[in-house]
This record gives C-alpha cells, structure tokens and sequence, in this order.
C-alpha cells in the first residue's frame, strides 16, 4: 500500500507500482469504440501509461495535453491514458482538444489494471478511482520508468518519463 496526498489529505492505494526491470502487468481496458484493449495489442511498442484519476480535472487534462505534445516526437511509442472516464468521454476530451497522439483507455470494464498495477485509490472521495502515475514499458514488455505521483494535483515528471521512452 502506497500513500498519497489529496489536497495534503492523505489516501491510500491497494498496492506499489510494478518495480523497475519487473515485466508489466497484462490488462484488459477498454477503447472509444467499446473493444477490449491488452498490453498484447502494443506488442514491439514502447508503451507510456498516463495514469489519471480523470480527464475531466484540470491537472488530468493538462498531463494529456503534454504527453500528447511530446509523444509525437518519439518513434515506435504509443501513450495510453487510462482513467475511470467512460470510453464516450474520453474520447470526447480528445477529439474537442485535437489530441492524436495518445489513446485514452477506460476502467469502465474491469477496475483489475489499477489493481495489478497499484494505483487504485483505497480511501477518500476519489476512492475507486487510480491514483496518478506515469509507468514506461519497453518493447519487451519490461517496466523501465515508474512514478506514483505524491500530490494527485501534482503533474508527473514528463522529462523522466520521457527519457526513459527514448
């Protein structure tokens, strides 16, 4: 179990991130068009997760917009956002804000990829919901970069993140 702060409250969550050289966690999520999403479908990709509590939150919003910025850049890199937001939201936020660079993913199926991966939140009024993290898998399915950012209002650290995508 991780602490985090809400607004300097803290909350909880059910576990750690998967540890750095451990291989990721498979899941199951689902994409704007309702089909089920696993890690196999990004199989010889480099994988950003952006973990959000929601997109439909300021700090949320703007960690996509930056990754999205970013993510075009790097080669043979997918950024996948996933949050509890319905597969119609978050497709919505991105269509509305121009993002093409990442690929929004729900919870809305199956709460297990916060589970596996440590994120979802225990205790306080986000409770059921992730925590935000970044996590950055390489082509061969191997955790190379974890965050579990400390404040939920905080932004990740998108250099690191990103150094560890190049």
């Amino acid at each position: 179990m991780a602490q985090v702060t809400l607004k300097g409250n803290p909350i909880h969550t059910n576990g750690e991130l998967p540890a750095v050289g451990a291989k990721a966690p498979d899941f199951k999520l689902t994409g704007g068009d309702l089909k089920d999403v696993s890690l196999a479908d990004y199989k010889g990709k480099k994988k950003i997760l952006n973990i959000v509590p929601s997109l439909d939150t300021p700090t949320c919003a703007t960690s996509t917009r930056k990754f999205n910025q970013s993510a075009g850049q790097l080669p043979n890199t997918v950024v996948l956002v996933v949050s509890a937001d319905l597969p119609f939201a978050a497709k919505r936020f991105c269509t509305t804000e121009g993002l093409q660079n990442v690929i929004p993913l729900s919870l809305m199926r199956d709460k297990n990829f916060a589970k596996d991966y440590g994120v979802l939140i225990q205790d306080g009024g986000l409770a059921g919901v992730c925590a935000r993290a970044v996590v950055v898998i390489d082509e061969k399915d191997q955790v190379v970069y974890r965050q579990l950012v400390p404040e939920i209002g905080q932004e990740p650290d998108y250099e690191k993140a990103l150094a560890a995508a190049r």
